[in-house]
């Protein structure tokens, strides 16, 4: 794919004088300096090679860079698929609980999305999703080492997005309390004790200082909840459908070098912070986390519909392709 792309780029070099101009406001919770912003001004040099010139607008608050967007003031925003799944309901089922335990099967999507075939699944209600960028998965970030079950999460305070309906309804399916949040205030509710679990990516531990929040008891789950993206969002016909198609591979191809500052950021957290949960756990809560996507596709005991139900059939496909064992891949109910 890299030598497809690095081909792509020497064929269809424009000069800057000509290339079409696209504002896009960027979420990053740190802002310019982030990690988010800068791999997007990757991103926006290889956008350049393809005749379109990114301006990039740093926002250190996601609701207000999905608002600006809505409001016209940018041609597209790159922020967590937790908002933008209003946009593209299918690639915004990507982070349901559970759905993609690996990093491989996270690739193998990615890879999939990428393709040309998938072109049409990245439009919907007038707009199109441009690149779909790795976060990390979220791991549950606790106060308190004994929280490593479900079980023990019953009655602990959980800081949870106020518009993150598929979490709220987990919370409440382990009987924890939900503490609405947003972004820019859970790290802070977690670290001066105000809540007892946080939801993040690996980088929250030294970007926003949860290492603060887990001392001097807790620690960090090592278990996946699920895989969380940024995806660039524009309107559809900002650009062609052959610039829109050559801007998701472009996209794709900077998966190993955005999987690099993930895993490293995965390596900052010592090994003594991270809290290991039995196999035989991991198998039950695996089964718990399917019920709960089957109950938020089909939208059945008091649970919201947001998930895709073809995502969540795509995800399940490289989940038994990657284990066939799994007692998920012969269950009457498969997803």
């Amino acid at each position: 794919m890299r030598k497809y792309i690095g081909a792509l780029a020497l064929t269809c070099a424009a000069p800057l004088a000509s290339a079409n101009t696209m504002s896009v406001c960027v979420f990053d919770v740190i802002g310019a300096n982030g990690d988010v912003f800068n791999v997007m001004k990757d991103y926006a040099l290889e956008m350049r090679s393809l005749g379109v010139n990114l301006q990039l607008k740093p926002y250190t608050d996601e609701g207000v860079a999905v608002g600006d967007f809505n409001a016209g003031q940018c041609d597209a925003v790159a922020a967590t698929d937790l908002r933008t799944r209003p946009f593209n309901k299918f690639t915004g089922s990507i982070s349901a609980v559970g759905a993609l335990p690996t990093y491989d099967n996270l690739e193998t999507l990615l890879a999939t999305l990428a393709q040309p075939r998938a072109a049409d699944l990245m439009k919907s209600n007038g707009y199109e999703v441009l690149g779909i960028f790795p976060v990390g998965a979220g791991y549950l970030f606790v106060n308190d080492r004994s929280i490593n079950t479900a079980g023990a999460l019953a009655g602990k305070r959980m800081a949870t997005l106020d518009y993150q309906k598929d979490a709220i309804h987990m919370v409440n399916y382990v009987k924890a309390t939900v503490v609405p949040s947003d972004i820019t205030n859970f790290a802070g509710k977690f670290n001066n004790g105000s809540v007892d679990t946080a939801y993040a990516p690996a980088f929250a531990y030294e970007a926003l200082e949860l290492y603060k929040g887990i001392e001097p008891d807790g620690g960090v789950v090592d278990y996946p909840l699920a895989q969380l993206t940024v995806q660039l969002i524009a309107r559809e016909g900002v650009v062609d459908g052959d610039t829109a198609q050559k801007a998701r591979e472009a996209a794709w191809d900077m998966y190993p070098q955005v999987m690099n500052l993930i895993k490293s950021q995965e390596a900052a957290i010592p090994d003594e912070k991270w809290i290991k949960i039995p196999d035989q756990d991991i198998v039950g809560y695996q089964e718990m986390f399917r019920e709960n996507r089957l109950e938020m596709r089909d939208g059945v005991n008091r649970a919201p519909s947001v998930y895709d139900p073809r995502m969540l059939k795509l995800m399940a496909n490289i989940r038994c392709s990657s284990n066939p064992g799994a007692a998920e891949c012969t269950a009457d109910n498969r997803e």
